[in-house]
């Protein structure tokens, strides 16, 4: 392995329109400023991001490879080449951290079988900010991801989820495109027992920001809108 290697270095970004200094810790900039390449899930938000993170490298100058649900694994190899000349390569991804819920997962991945120093930084996680505001089983839990679209198997699945936390006692966690939070929050009530806890955490470090623990006998009777609002989603049934 060569001595003057760089490294990927794993930047998290807002979760939302919010000041840096509320959720970044100051000495994150230090480490954006030692790259010059960024691979990044959207060209345009991130370098918004970079001019909010007052970078000292002109914008422009700054290389971008985008990596996304539809970048073919063969693509990945030469995101990382510039490593090999002692460049710092930074991993940003769209929302919060890199890797979680994000298709950085595999450029990370690939990264450790080239023996690349990986650095994460810190930085806010919806996931784990919504179990530690839940109040369910944070010694348990499982992340889901998203469930299916499909109307029969997210009822399975669903249905799944809720029994399994019962049997093993663990915090079931999942997520859904914003647009869609209505008919997610709809089918919990509809599929799940009436004593199960449901949280729903949204808009997260945002001045919006709200956190909400029930049973689903209670949020039945709840008339809330969590259109187009990121949110994230706890079950537990005791």
């Amino acid at each position: 392995m060569k001595l003057n290697r760089g490294k990927l270095i794993l930047i998290p970004c807002t979760l939302g329109n919010t000041e840096l200094n509320k959720v970044l810790p100051l000495d994150n900039t230090n480490c954006i400023n030692s790259c010059s390449e960024f691979i990044v899930e959207n060209i345009r938000s991130a370098r918004r991001f970079l001019i909010k993170s007052k970078i000292n490298t002109v914008i422009d100058d700054l290389k971008f490879h985008l990596l996304n649900k539809h970048t073919k694994e063969y693509e990945l190899y030469s995101m990382l080449t510039s490593i090999d000349e002692g460049k710092n390569i930074g991993l940003l991804s769209e929302a919060g951290c890199p890797s979680v819920a994000d298709p950085g997962a595999e450029i990370v991945k690939l990264a450790h079988l080239k023996g690349i120093s990986v650095i994460p930084l810190v930085g806010p996680s919806s996931i784990l900010m919504a179990l530690m505001a839940s109040g369910l089983n944070g010694q348990n839990f499982a992340f889901c991801g998203y469930l299916p679209k499909e109307k029969t198997e997210r009822k399975k699945r669903i249905l799944f989820l809720e029994n399994l936390s019962l049997k093993q006692q663990q915090t079931q966690i999942f997520i859904e495109t914003p647009f869609r939070n209505n008919h997610m929050l709809e089918d919990l009530c509809k599929y799940c027992k009436s004593n199960t806890i449901l949280v729903v955490a949204s808009n997260i470090t945002l001045e919006s920001e709200s956190i909400t623990r029930d049973s689903i006998k209670n949020w039945r009777k709840k008339n809330i809108d969590l259109n187009k609002k990121p949110s994230v989603f706890l079950i537990h049934k005791y």
